[in-house]
């Protein structure tokens, strides 16, 4: 059946998120060293992720604050204004409140953007998942292949190629871990783009997927969807969710199996 949002949902589905970032970092963490300098704090019901030595926003930021955390804001900003990196508050609608949004607001912050959240029930059948084209095949990766993972995933995002070996690493970390499966999609026998999934408490979380900008449009990115479908409905998971930009080629696929739209969060930067 389809899956009417409720707030009691809406706090589910970011749980999951946070569980997902949270198993993905403590891995991390377990490094020898600790070489990417990962710390999360917990503030009540929030949870402020850092990792110093992967810049941007993806790990570094602020998950579950709401307005029975507001007197957390401070200590927050503390956090990570001792580690030298920039806060970023992600908001969900069913968190959001005048007071919370007027005290970021107080403190210098802004709403710079949107980021979509999408879920859909994998109970009797609801997301459906199609064949692939027969030129694309996806299977689970291979302990020795995540060097082929970490040149898909930061050419799949643009990122600089001397990050693929820290992408590498910090998922190689994750292979022998219960929740979490990693695929490989082929185009006509090319290694062609990745996908993730983390299992837990029943919900599967489509975690992360990248396409080499060459194998684009041919349905690499819906091969990936189906196959991890198929795997959270053999674990028995009765959720799926996953994150997109508004609009983009990911956010259509997601709908096209089914998923929609649980809430937009907003995300809340120092001006």
């Amino acid at each position: 059946m389809s899956l009417v949002m409720t707030k009691n949902l809406a706090h589910r589905i970011e749980q999951s998120e946070m569980e997902s970032l949270e198993s993905r970092l403590k891995a991390v963490e377990k490094i020898e060293g600790n070489p990417m300098d990962v710390d999360i704090r917990k503030f009540g019901n929030t949870t402020a992720f850092s990792v110093k030595n992967i810049p941007g926003p993806s790990f570094n930021r602020v998950l579950g604050i709401s307005e029975e955390n507001e007197e957390n804001i401070d200590p927050i900003l503390d956090f990570y204004q001792e580690k030298d990196i920039p806060a970023r508050f992600e908001i969900t609608p069913a968190h959001a409140s005048l007071e919370l949004l007027q005290s970021l607001s107080k403190k210098g912050y802004f709403q710079c953007g949107f980021h979509n959240t999408l879920c859909g029930s994998l109970s009797n059948n609801y997301i459906s998942t199609t064949e692939p084209d027969r030129s694309i095949s996806v299977r689970e990766l291979k302990q020795d292949e995540y060097a082929i993972f970490g040149d898909i995933y930061t050419k799949g995002f643009d990122m600089p190629s001397f990050l693929k070996e820290h992408v590498a690493q910090n998922n190689q970390v994750l292979h022998n871990n219960k929740n979490w499966t990693f695929y490989i999609a082929s185009y006509k026998r090319e290694p062609a783009g990745i996908g993730v999934l983390f299992e837990y408490n029943d919900v599967g979380t489509l975690a992360a997927s990248a396409t080499l900008p060459e194998f684009r449009n041919k349905g690499v990115h819906s091969a990936l969807i189906s196959k991890r479908l198929e795997k959270a409905r053999q674990l028995n998971c009765t959720l799926i969710v996953g994150q997109a930009k508004y609009g983009s080629a990911s956010h259509r696929n997601m709908e096209r199996v089914g998923m929609k739209i649980a809430y937009t969060k907003v995300i809340w930067v120092k001006s």
